[in-house]
């Protein structure tokens, strides 16, 4: 199947092919027919599935006919990034079509978004914050809108966009068409499809599965190893672009400066940082100025950078299916990818749950030198050693312990061995 079984406008085919854009993927094969067929849709794919095109190349077909200089269709983002590679993806799909767009999203000046609508643009890609501030100073209407997109909306709930998003509807003609867009399915996100969304085509490729082309690795460390281990593993592993996850700003931040200090060209992105300089992190990695970005979870959304080779979880995240998205910004496009993640005895219940959705163990890589505080270990050890055992139990001096959520973890630290992924 290609892209022409579509039967798009050729201006619109002219689109396709600048992209480069050959076979579709999964998600623009199922979802594609039902938005150009004028239906609800309620996609449920992660992120690097395609996605983006699998709403806006309908989307173009559609407003190709009608007027134009009108807001006709809203795109909602949780995240500047996002916002900014979906305005630019528009841009280069519908460079024939002359059709246009806009993103708008805080931290910078309100005056040229509002300048930029009102010369005539036909497709916002908007923050809601920003949206709804520009909207509640009458700024412009959205009276027009025949098309609404939701993307990445279990992000919006987890920033607390919900009740923003609700009174974004109630701006907008009843009668249009809705496009919900979510890598998981919580509660508050079903509420909200099953209020907007009329007799939708649910479309789902997969969407907590991970990648097949990422291979991963488990290295069992201490929090207070972790930065040197990293810079252990930048030093030895052929790193072309890198991408760190942590949990807080703050780590994000001073991560990124102590590997600058040790020499590395690394960058963060996160959220205490202004817009621009947001961008210059951003672009710096796409162009390869900066081999290594650290960034949070949410930062990270809308990152979309060709060529990432590995994808360090410095620190866990909170849940397998963020797992998933982290690491599927790795072993895109049929390419081969590299997962490490960085955990410690505290963290065994969220690697299990990792595993089970990996459908596989991860290997455990040793390196000599880190592991877990040693010395609790053998305390700990001694503790045990110096109850009674109850009968027919195997003392914890056999090699092996099992922590507070019940894994277990081998605690010959001292016989690691080094191997290389």
């Amino acid at each position: 199947m290609s892209f022409k079984s579509f039967k798009f406008d050729p201006k619109i085919e002219a689109g396709i092919e600048a992209c480069g854009y050959t076979l579709p993927t999964p998600i623009q094969k199922e979802a594609i027919p039902p938005i150009l067929d004028g239906r609800d849709i309620l996609g449920l794919a992660q992120t690097g599935t395609g996605k983006t095109a699998a709403f806006v190349l309908p989307l173009l077909q559609r407003l190709l006919d009608g007027p134009r200089k009108k807001v006709r269709a809203l795109i909602v983002a949780p995240t500047r990034e996002l916002a900014e590679q979906i305005h630019a993806d528009i841009s280069k799909m519908a460079q024939k079509t002359g059709l246009r767009s806009i993103s708008i999203y805080g931290g910078v000046g309100k005056h040229p978004q509002v300048k930029a609508i009102r010369s005539g643009v036909e497709i916002i890609v908007a923050c809601p914050g920003r949206l709804l501030d520009l909207l509640n100073d009458r700024a412009f209407s959205l009276k027009a809108v025949e098309a609404l997109v939701l993307d990445e909306a279990d992000h919006m709930f987890d920033k607390g966009f919900l009740p923003d998003i609700r009174r974004i509807i109630k701006q907008l003609p009843t009668k249009r068409q809705s496009l919900v867009f979510s890598a998981t399915m919580p509660k508050e996100i079903r509420h909200l499809a099953e209020n907007i969304l009329i007799n939708p085509a649910t479309v789902q490729i997969n969407h907590t599965q991970p990648v097949l082309a990422i291979s991963h690795v488990l290295f069992q460390v201490s929090k207070e190893q972790k930065t040197s281990l990293l810079k252990t593993i930048i030093q030895k592993e052929e790193m072309k672009s890198t991408l760190v996850f942590t949990r807080t700003k703050h780590k994000a931040k001073s991560l990124a400066l102590i590997l600058q200090k040790a020499g590395y060209k690394a960058a963060s992105i996160q959220g205490n940082l202004s817009q621009v300089k947001r961008q210059e992190a951003l672009n710096g990695f796409k162009n390869g100025t900066f081999k290594i970005l650290v960034a949070t979870d949410i930062a990270a959304r809308g990152i979309d950078v060709k060529g990432i080779s590995h994808v360090i979880n410095y620190d866990v995240p909170d849940t397998a299916e963020t797992y998933t998205h982290r690491t599927g910004r790795t072993g895109r496009a049929e390419r081969t990818g590299q997962a490490f993640i960085f955990a410690g005895q505290e963290d065994s219940k969220i690697i299990s749950l990792i595993e089970r959705n990996l459908g596989k163990k991860m290997r455990c890589q040793e390196t000599p030198g880190f592991a877990w505080d040693t010395k609790e270990i053998v305390a700990k050890k001694r503790k045990r050693i110096s109850r009674p055992m109850p009968r027919g139990k195997k003392s914890a001096s056999g090699g092996r312990g099992r922590n507070q959520h019940g894994g277990v973890f081998s605690l010959a630290i001292s016989k690691s061995r080094t191997s290389h992924p």
